[in-house]
């Protein structure tokens, strides 16, 4: 797996090449999503497939998710977006409020953020008790080995970008009145905070990588080779859980 400081993020694809790639595994996906739905082969339903996306304000999460979904047909797939917990959610256990998001056999979910904000953000921003984060590898490791037990193929992205790209990035959206809304406070403060992040990232990528659940890092500072990349790597996921 490696680690954030190791990644070649000068990557790219030309657009040839990338629109060559992102054909074939349109195709391909859409065709493991009907093969997994019970549509097509021996029309029994596959093993439920959840990809997690994670990786920095800016990385291009977005736009790799919906490249992710473009083939499929919307009645397959779910994408599940989360942000800070409401009240009543944090009434409970951290992991209950992404059990319902969760696909069933047959089914596919991508998650924009995950259960990994307990390692993250609420770490970093002081939400979470030292007890309570660091408590929280093992448990997100016996979370995910219960499901993927059951049959749950996990595959998990860390979208990272250089300090400079995300600035760029940054006032790019910053300038742009269709996207300013994207860019909050909040970015910015976190981008201050980078080193801490890093170090959090880190620990994650150390301490929740395990063969049910390994984590694959996309070098992100080319878009069009994070999305492939990430497109490639579920593709190859399902061919290999496949039944």
């Amino acid at each position: 797996m490696g680690r954030l400081d190791e990644l070649d993020l000068s990557l790219q694809l030309d657009r040839e090449e990338y629109e060559q790639r992102l054909e074939a595994a349109e195709k391909r996906l859409s065709e493991l999503r009907l093969d997994f739905g019970g549509k097509l082969g021996a029309q029994r339903l596959g093993p439920p497939v959840c990809a997690l996306l994670e990786g920095w304000d800016a990385s291009g999460k977005g736009g790799a998710i919906k490249r992710l979904v473009a083939p499929l047909d919307l009645r397959h797939v779910r994408v599940a977006q989360f942000g800070t917990p409401t009240s009543d959610q944090k009434r409970h256990h951290f992991l209950w409020r992404f059990w319902s998001a969760l696909p069933g056999w047959g089914g596919m979910a991508v998650f924009d953020r995950t259960w990994y904000g307990r390692v993250l953000v609420e770490r970093v921003e002081r939400f979470a008790t030292e007890d309570e984060w660091e408590r929280a590898y093992g448990e997100i490791v016996d979370f995910e080995r219960m499901n993927a037990a059951e049959g749950m193929i996990f595959v998990k992205f860390w979208v990272h970008v250089s300090e400079d790209e995300q600035l760029r990035r940054f006032r790019k959206r910053e300038k742009d009145p269709l996207k300013a809304w994207k860019l909050t406070d909040e970015d910015w403060r976190n981008r201050e905070k980078r080193v801490a992040y890093e170090e959090a990232v880190e620990d994650m990528l150390e301490r929740t990588h395990h063969e049910h659940g390994p984590w694959t890092l996309v070098e992100g500072d080319n878009k069009k080779h994070a999305r492939v990349k990430v497109i490639e790597t579920v593709i190859a996921a399902m061919e290999a859980g496949a039944p």
